[in-house]
């Protein structure tokens, strides 16, 4: 379910996060589309973080990588990652509103990134929103071989330390499901997302000043 919104309609990080509080989350047809439409799913994707399930190779990669791993360094450079084109992506949703929207959330605290860089550079990462113990995962992308699933394995520990209990990924596709991301009726996430807005859950439960070590994250997966 969607309905259209218009640029002249006000959306503030307020109005935001009470959507995202509702279940229901804004979405673009194309950079250049100045609207927002909200979207409702159906049927809603979500990774149990209890169940999340990272592949032997990609355990041996995050374990041994030479790529270091923030949070919360460069939300503009990550934003531009996710909005690029890309290997079966040749064009973005997120426009100019959703830039500017999720940036000030980000100000305030209740958007994260979690960003992988090669030295200094960046090559991949991905942004969601937090709000009580549910995260919202929005975008992810990646510029060398497995950095998206480095900084998703990353997420997924970083919920766990912090007491979340929901993450939800809005659709699943091949890829999500081979880490275990499942596709839920609406009644239930609604269930789900209110037990998880009922609880208090840190993002920063972890180290925000340092990078987290591979063998860190995958530790505590491992629970």
């Amino acid at each position: 379910m969607a309905n259209r919104d218009t640029p002249s309609v006000r959306i503030t990080p307020d109005v935001l996060l009470k959507a995202y509080a509702c279940g229901i989350f804004p979405m673009a047809e194309s950079a250049d589309d100045p609207t927002l439409y909200w979207v409702d799913p159906e049927r809603r994707g979500i990774f149990p973080l209890d169940g999340f399930h990272v592949p032997a190779r990609l355990a041996r990669t995050v374990r041994t990588t030479s790529f270091t791993v923030h949070v919360d360094r460069d939300f503009d450079a990550v934003i531009d990652g996710c909005a690029q084109a890309a290997t079966g992506r040749d064009r973005t949703w997120i426009n100019a509103r959703i830039r500017a929207l999720y940036r000030q959330l980000f100000d305030i605290g209740h958007c994260h990134t979690v960003e992988v860089y090669d030295g200094e550079r960046l090559v991949g990462g991905l942004y969601g929103v937090s709000l009580a113990g549910a995260f919202f995962g929005e975008s992810m992308f990646h510029r060398a071989r497995d950095a998206s699933k480095i900084a998703l394995v990353h997420l997924v520990a970083r919920l766990v330390a912090g007491g979340y209990t929901l993450l939800d990924t809005q659709f699943v596709t091949a890829h999500l499901a081979t880490f275990g991301a499942v596709e839920i009726e609406r009644t239930r996430y609604h269930k789900l997302l209110d037990a998880a807005l009922a609880r208090d859950a840190d993002f920063a439960a972890l180290a925000t000043d340092r990078p987290v070590a591979g063998r860190e994250a995958l530790a505590l997966l491992s629970r």
